[in-house]
């Protein structure tokens, strides 16, 4: 479970980056804060389908893409 969760975290963190927003950016768009950003980036957080569907809204990006295996 928790390299699943490191490795989505992985890819929310290359798409953030790819689009060039801060985690504060993408903590301030989502409401989750940076600090949800951050800990869902390291799988530090269990995170729950609605905090991917507001970080998929955000990023534009489908949401198969982030929790692709």
């Amino acid at each position: 479970m928790i390299s699943r969760l490191c490795a989505i975290g992985e890819r929310i963190r290359a798409e953030r980056e790819a689009q060039k927003l801060s985690q504060e950016e993408l903590g301030k768009a989502t409401r989750l804060g940076r600090s949800r950003i951050d800990q869902i980036e390291h799988g530090a957080y269990d995170t729950d389908l609605d905090d991917l569907l507001l970080i998929e809204h955000v990023l534009d990006v489908p949401l198969a893409d982030l929790i692709a295996d």
